[in-house]
C-alpha cells in the first residue's frame, strides 16, 4: 500500500474545515491520520430575496475559505492525490440556464418549508411518498423546499439544482454531478431503484431534468479548473465520496463488531443502523425512520434527533443576554448534579433559532418535569433528554430492522461530551464507543484513498473501518445502573 495524501473538504452546519488525510503503509492495515489545515465558521445570513426576508447560507464565503484551505494543504504536502467534498444534506443551489447561481441557497431552518409541505401533501399522500423515497417526514426535506421554489416562481424548465457538496464540486471542476448518498436525502430518489423518481418529479410539477446525472462515491469528476489550479498552486483530481456527511461518518467508524448501531452527533444527531436493504414498513414510517443511502450501496436506517443544536442555541441565547459561558466548566457542573429533567428532544418547537431555554422550559412543563433554572440545570436536562432519544432510536431501529445491536458508536463532536456518552450508555444498557471526533473527515479521506489506490481498490467498508480502528483514539463507556 503506497503512502499518499488527500484533502477532505468537510462542511458542517456550524463550521467547515479542510483536512489533509495521510495514508501510511505498514504492517497489518497501515494507518490513516488527519491534519486540519483550515477551519472556518459557517454563519447563515438573513437577507431579502425579492419582497421576502429569508435565512440563507453564505456559501461564497465558504468557497473562499475552501480555496485558502486547498492552498494550505498543497503547501503542506507538495501534492495531493485527490480532493472531495461532504456536507449536510437537504439544501441546494439553483443554477440558471447559463450555469450561474440564481441566489444564495436557502437554509433548511428557513420558515418557507411549511408552504412546501402543504403543497406536496395536496398532491402525494405521506404513505405514497414513503413507499417511493423511504424518508422520514421532516418539513425541511428538499422535496418540500423545491415545492416552495415552484410556488414562488423560482423554477423554470431550464433550472438545475445542485446539493451543497455537488455545487462546491461544480465550482471546483465545472462538472455537474449528483452524488447518490446525498441525493437520497432529497425525497426525490427512488429508494429501491436508487434512481431519480421521475414520475414523482412530474406529479409535483418539478422539471424532470432538475438534478444532474447520479454518480456513486469514489467517482472521478475531473481536475480543478485551470484558473483555480493556478490560484491554489497545483491541479488536484476531484472525486466524489459519501457526500452526505453522515454517509462519510459511518464509513469512518472504528467498527470491530458488525452488530453495531451509530450516533453521528453534531448539530444534528443521526441515530441508526447500517443495512443491506431498505425497510419500508408502515411501522417504520409511523416511527419516522428514514432509509438514506450509504457508501457501497448500504442503507443508513436512522432517525434524525435535534442533537447538540439544542445546547449550542441555548448557549447562544445566554451569551446574547450577557452571560459568559465556558462549556467545559458548564458540562462539569451539569455532570455533578444528581439528575435532571427530561423532555422531548425532538419536539418541533426546538427546530428554529431563538430563545432555546424558554422553549425547553415549555417542553418540561408539558412533560410534567421541573423547569430548569440555571444554565447547568438546563445543560443537564438537555443531555439527559438527548440520551433518552438516542436510546429510544437505537432500540426502535433494531426492532424494526431485525438487526442485532451489541455496541453503539458515537462519533462527531458529541463523542467529546463525557456526560452525554455515559448517560447514553446508561439508557441504552449497552457499551458506547466514543470517537473519533473527525469520523466524517476520516470516511471522506478513506473513500478517496480507495478511489486513487492508496488503499486496495477492492477494499470493503469493513477493511476501511479496520484502518480507522487501528488509527483512531476512542473511549469506551460501560452502562451503569440507572439512578434517574
Amino acid at each position: 500500500m503506497p503512502n499518499g495524501s488527500v484533502a477532505a473538504i468537510d462542511l458542517g452546519a456550524t463550521s467547515g474545515r479542510v483536512v489533509v488525510g495521510r495514508i501510511a503503509s505498514g504492517a497489518g492495515a497501515g494507518s490513516v491520520s488527519l491534519e486540519i489545515v483550515q477551519r472556518f465558521p459557517n454563519n447563515p445570513v438573513h437577507h431579502w430575496e425579492g419582497s421576502a426576508e429569508g435565512l440563507h447560507w453564505n456559501l461564497l464565503e465558504q468557497y473562499r475559505a475552501i480555496r485558502i484551505g486547498l492552498r494550505a494543504a498543497l503547501k503542506s504536502e507538495g501534492a495531493l492525490a485527490s480532493a472531495a467534498v461532504d456536507s449536510w444534506g437537504l439544501d441546494y443551489g439553483l443554477l440558471r440556464a447559463g450555469g450561474e447561481l440564481a441566489g444564495n441557497p436557502f437554509h433548511y431552518r428557513d420558515e418557507r418549508t411549511a408552504r412546501g409541505v402543504e403543497a406536496v401533501s395536496a398532491l402525494v399522500s405521506d404513505e405514497e411518498l414513503y413507499a417511493i423515497n423511504g424518508l422520514q417526514f421532516m418539513p425541511i426535506n428538499s422535496v418540500y423546499q423545491l415545492a416552495d421554489d415552484r410556488l414562488q416562481g423560482r423554477l423554470t424548465a431550464e433550472s438545475r439544482a445542485l446539493l451543497i457538496p455537488d455545487l462546491i464540486t461544480y465550482w471546483l471542476t465545472g462538472q455537474l454531478v449528483a452524488e447518490r448518498t446525498n441525493a437520497s436525502t432529497t425525497g426525490l430518489l427512488d429508494v429501491t431503484t436508487r434512481a431519480w423518481a421521475t414520475s414523482l418529479f412530474s406529479r409535483l410539477g418539478l422539471p424532470t431534468g432538475l438534478f444532474p446525472t447520479l454518480v456513486d462515491p469514489g467517482t472521478s469528476v475531473g481536475p480543478l479548473l485551470p484558473g483555480l489550479a493556478a490560484e491554489v498552486g497545483a491541479s488536484i483530481p476531484v472525486h466524489t465520496v459519501g457526500s452526505h456527511d453522515t454517509a462519510s461518518a459511518v464509513v469512518g467508524l472504528p467498527v470491530t463488531d458488525e452488530s453495531f448501531a451509530y450516533v453521528s452527533c453534531g448539530t444534528w444527531a443521526l441515530v441508526g443502523v447500517e443495512l443491506e436493504q431498505p425497510v419500508l414498513t408502515e411501522a417504520g414510517r409511523l416511527e419516522n425512520f428514514t432509509n438514506e443511502g450509504g457508501v457501497d450501496g448500504r442503507i443508513r436506517y436512522l432517525k434524525n434527533i435535534m442533537g447538540l443544536w439544542i445546547q449550542s442555541e441555548s448557549i447562544r441565547t445566554w451569551e446574547h443576554e450577557g452571560q459568559t459561558i465556558d462549556l467545559p466548566v458548564l458540562l462539569a457542573e451539569a455532570a455533578a448534579l444528581p439528575g435532571g429533567s427530561h423532555f422531548d428532544a425532538n419536539h418541533p418547537r426546538l427546530l428554529a433559532p431563538g430563545d432555546m431555554p424558554a422553549r425547553i422550559a415549555e417542553c418540561c412543563e408539558e412533560a410534567g418535569q421541573p423547569v430548569p433554572r440555571t444554565p447547568a440545570e438546563f445543560v443537564r436536562a438537555i443531555n439527559e433528554s438527548l440520551a433518552d432519544a438516542f436510546a429510544a432510536a437505537v432500540h426502535s431501529a433494531a426492532a424494526l430492522s431485525g438487526k442485532d445491536v451489541r455496541v453503539v458508536h458515537i462519533a462527531g463532536g458529541g463523542s467529546q461530551n463525557e456526560l452525554l456518552c455515559q448517560l447514553a450508555a446508561d439508557r441504552l444498557g449497552l457499551p458506547v464507543v466514543a470517537g473519533p471526533v473527525e469520523a466524517t473527515a476520516l470516511g471522506n479521506v478513506l473513500v478517496q484513498a480507495r478511489a486513487v489506490g492508496l488503499v486496495p481498490a477492492d477494499g470493503s467498508l469493513e477493511s476501511l473501518r479496520a484502518l480507522v480502528a487501528a488509527s483512531a483514539h476512542t473511549r469506551r463507556y460501560e452502562p451503569r445502573a440507572r439512578t434517574s
